[in-house]
């Protein structure tokens, strides 16, 4: 029975994964975070009570409770991080501080306990790297310049990676691995009003609810591979239960390079799919497509990525594992989990 710690439990891949740790394994969950809204079910479930340990705190603060359950537990993965392009651009130092500074004691706990950390990378890692498919064994790692402080986050998760790929030379069993723009229900709150506060699918539907204009940085041409949750969640549970230790020392791509689309494609796809839904047609006629500059939206320090498409031999052949949602089959999931918030939303513009 492993005990698995997450840092960073309540957040997007945190409660997707405690949920399916809770489902359908033996494994005990120790987690913490600031918040409980998204694992209230499951704090409440007594099914779950005797296997789902949560403590709220933050990682910046709680170090000693940190380090005893590092100490305590068999696989650690420390999710705690910021990932919003507009917070790169305006908080560059507070990306720094906590998706670094701050996570950097808890992989050094993981080295001196001997524990098998999984941390998440990202796919900005690679910047605007060239290939036609990012391999995480080959492909460069191509970042803008220091004025574009865009790149930031990328930075701080390459230097983490090299960080621990060092502490793996003398020891640490590890695996590393890139989400590829996960997207699912739970991603952001669709509640926010503030323009670039959350991710492009979370963003272009609280327009769509409330009747609001979709902008497009720069006509929206750039590309992205998205992987519905549950596709990434089936990887992630296949790295920690790590059999026969297949996955240590690795880095795993996990996305669905089927999946690749423009912003701009992904707009339509979702204003077609509103169209479907009672909830979600009213406001429709409201919606309108707008473009706008990265300077404007994000701001000077933007840079974008035009493509970005995992390369996923790896975590396919040594994982046993296969992305199987479409991207029509994830955005009517997400569309389905968000009805009974189209209310509350709506009444953001009253």
């Amino acid at each position: 029975m492993k005990k698995v710690l997450i840092l960073g439990v309540n957040g997007f891949i945190g409660h997707h994964l405690s949920k399916r740790i809770l489902e359908t394994t033996d494994w005990q969950v120790y987690g913490m975070d600031m918040h409980t809204d998204r694992i209230t079910g499951l704090l409440e479930n007594e099914a779950y009570k005797s296997r789902m340990h949560f403590y709220e705190g933050d990682i910046t603060i709680n170090k000693e409770w940190i380090e005893y359950h590092v100490k305590k537990c068999d696989v650690i993965l420390p999710l705690v991080a910021i990932a919003t392009p507009s917070t790169y651009v305006k908080q560059p130092l507070r990306v720094f501080e906590l998706d670094f500074e701050a996570n950097l004691p808890i992989v050094r706990s993981a080295a001196k306990y001997g524990k098998h950390l999984v941390f998440p990378s990202t796919s900005e890692v690679y910047g605007m790297c060239h290939d036609d498919e990012f391999d995480p064994e080959r492909s460069e790692l191509i970042c803008g310049p220091i004025n574009k402080p865009r790149w930031i986050y990328s930075n701080a998760k390459q230097l983490m990676d090299r960080v621990i790929w060092g502490y793996g030379m003398e020891g640490l069993n590890f695996t590393l691995f890139r989400p590829f723009n996960w997207i699912g229900a739970g991603l952001d709150s669709i509640h926010t009003a503030k323009e670039g506060s959350s991710r492009v699918v979370t963003q272009f539907f609280g327009h769509i609810v409330r009747g609001e204009a979709i902008s497009l940085v720069d006509g929206g041409a750039q590309k992205r591979a998205f992987t519905y949750i549950d596709d990434g969640i089936d990887a992630l549970v296949r790295i920690i239960a790590n059999a026969g230790g297949v996955a240590s020392g690795k880095i795993y791509n996990i996305g669905n390079p089927a999946n690749n689309y423009s912003i701009r494609e992904l707009a339509h796809m979702m204003l077609e799919l509103a169209a479907d839904y009672p909830e979600y047609a009213t406001a429709l006629d409201k919606v309108r497509i707008v473009e706008t500059t990265s300077g404007a939206y994000y701001g000077e320090g933007y840079q974008d990525v035009q493509n970005r498409v995992p390369k996923i031999t790896n975590t396919c052949e040594e994982l046993g594992w296969t992305p199987t949602t479409n991207m029509a089959d994830a955005l009517r999931r997400i569309f389905d989990a968000y009805r009974g918030q189209v209310a509350q939303a709506r009444a953001l513009i009253d």
